[in-house]
C-alpha cells in the first residue's frame, strides 16, 4: 500500500480552500489551569455542515472534477455528519445525490442532509446502507464517496490537524476521534510531517471499540450490529483497510466509557462556549488519560469533530449534572 504524504494534503487544502471554514484553535486557560497543561482545540463544529466531514466530501468531489472526471450522480453511505458532507458538497459542486443512511441515525442529521440537496434513502440498518450505496455505485457516471475508506477522504480530513499545526506549530501530542479512521489516518500524516516528534493518538467508545479490537487482534474485526453508543459519529461498524494501515502507526487508541463521553461534553460546552457533539469529547478524555503519565507541562492538540447534536441525545447528555465535578488531571 502507497501512503499519503503531506504534500497529498497540502493539494487537498488548495483544492477545498476556497468552499470551506478555516476553522479556529480555542483553548480554555481555566481547563489548563485546572490540567497543568496547555490543551488546543481544533473547533471543526464551526465548520461547513458543523463537522470536519465536509474537508474530506469537498476534497474528493474538486480532485475528481480536477482529473476531468466529473460523476453525473454520487452516493454515499453515512450514520451522519458524512452525509450531510456529500449533500453539501455535491450541491455545491451541482452533482445530484442520493444519501443511504440507517432507519435509527440522528435526526436532525437526517433532516440536515436533505436540506442539504440529497434524495436520502432510509434503510433498516447500517448494513443495508452500505450494501445499497455500493449497488447503486455500478451504475453509469455515478461515484460512491465512502465515509473514511478513501484517499481523497483522508486527504480532505488530514487538512484539519494541517491547518492547526501550521498555526500552533510543534506539539507533544495529538488527539482525535476514531470511527472508521478517516479522520486519524490524515491527523496521522499531517502530525508527522509537522510536528514529527508528537505522539498521535485515538479515541473511541468503549462501547464501539471495532478499531481497537482490530489492532489488538491484528486483524480487522467487524460488528454485527450497530454498537450503542452517545458518540454517534463513531458508532462505525468496522474501519476500513486502508484506514486500518494507518491505524497500525498511532501510539494507540483509549477507549473511552460513556459516561466520561457526557462528561466532557458538558465539560467543553461549558468551558469553549462552543456547541459539542458526543464523538468530539472522546479525545479529552484520551488526553486526559494520556497526561496523567507524563513528566512536566505538555502541549497537546485536540481535534473537535463536530457539533451536530439532535434532541434526544442532548436530554441524554444534560440529564445528570456532571459540572459540579471539576475536572483534575487526578
Amino acid at each position: 500500500m502507497n501512503f499519503l504524504e503531506i504534500k497529498d494534503i497540502a493539494d487537498a487544502k488548495k483544492r477545498i480552500a476556497n468552499h470551506i471554514n478555516t476553522t479556529p484553535v480555542v483553548s480554555s486557560s481555566l481547563l489548563n489551569n485546572l490540567l497543568g497543561h496547555e490543551i488546543l482545540f481544533k473547533a471543526e463544529c464551526l465548520q461547513k455542515v458543523g463537522a470536519f466531514k465536509a474537508r474530506g466530501a469537498c476534497n474528493s468531489i474538486a480532485w475528481l472534477i480536477e482529473q476531468n472526471n466529473k460523476p453525473k450522480h454520487i452516493v454515499a453511505n453515512s450514520s451522519g455528519n458524512h452525509s450531510q458532507a456529500v449533500s453539501w458538497a455535491a450541491t455545491k459542486f451541482g452533482i445530484p445525490a442520493t444519501i443511504f443512511m440507517a432507519e435509527t441515525s440522528s435526526k436532525v442529521k437526517v433532516q440536515a442532509t436533505k436540506s442539504y440537496g440529497a434524495e436520502v434513502i432510509l434503510c433498516k440498518t447500517r448494513n443495508e446502507a452500505d450494501q445499497k450505496a455500493m449497488q447503486t455505485s455500478e451504475e453509469s457516471g455515478t461515484y460512491w464517496i465512502p465515509p473514511f475508506n478513501h484517499e481523497q477522504v483522508i486527504a480532505g480530513q488530514g487538512t484539519a490537524a494541517f491547518e492547526a499545526l501550521q498555526e500552533i506549530g510543534n506539539v507533544d501530542a495529538v488527539f482525535a476521534p476514531c470511527g472508521g479512521g478517516g479522520l486519524l489516518s490524515g491527523t496521522y500524516v499531517a502530525t508527522k510531517a509537522l510536528s514529527p516528534n508528537a505522539e498521535v493518538w485515538g479515541a473511541e467508545p468503549l462501547n464501539a471499540n471495532d478499531a481497537a479490537i482490530s489492532l489488538r487482534k491484528k486483524s480487522i474485526f467487524h460488528f454485527d450490529t450497530m454498537p450503542n453508543t452517545l458518540a454517534d459519529g463513531a458508532k462505525t461498524l468496522s474501519v476500513g483497510d486502508i484506514t486500518f494501515e494507518y491505524l497500525k502507526k498511532l501510539n494507540g487508541i483509549y477507549e473511552i466509557e460513556e459516561e466520561k463521553i457526557i462528561y466532557w461534553t458538558q465539560w467543553l460546552t461549558h468551558l469553549l462556549k462552543l456547541h459539542i457533539e458526543p464523538t468530539s469529547a472522546l479525545p479529552m478524555e484520551a488526553a486526559k488519560r494520556w497526561l496523567q503519565k507524563q513528566a512536566g507541562s505538555k502541549k497537546v492538540l485536540i481535534i473537535l469533530s463536530g457539533g451536530n447534536v439532535d434532541q434526544e441525545k442532548n436530554k441524554e447528555i444534560w440529564n445528570s449534572d456532571f459540572l459540579s465535578s471539576t475536572p483534575s488531571i487526578s
